[in-house]
């Protein structure tokens, strides 16, 4: 079971969470859900990539979490981000 670190974010009725290793994201309409989703992305990739090796996945780039983190427009954000460990 590998380690991973997810931030969350209300983005309108849903809650994204983006894997920081990867870059995979999942979404729900709520925290639990969105994590639920990442997990089974997480799982997805990895076992494509177990039988092919030119599935990509990197770590994150500080810009690509700049803008995940950059709400964009004039939404009120009620929920604080949040950041959490998940073993998927």
């Amino acid at each position: 079971m590998d380690f991973y670190t997810a931030v969350l974010r209300k983005s309108g009725p849903y809650w994204v969470a983006l894997c920081l290793e990867n870059g995979i994201v999942g979404q729900g309409y709520t925290k639990e859900a969105a994590i639920a989703k990442l997990k089974e992305a997480i799982d997805s990739i990895a076992g494509a990539q177990r039988t092919d090796s030119t599935v990509y996945s990197a770590p994150l780039l500080i810009k690509e979490l700049h803008e995940f983190l950059t709400i964009e427009g004039v939404e009120t954000i009620s929920e604080p981000l949040e950041m959490r460990a998940l073993y998927a």
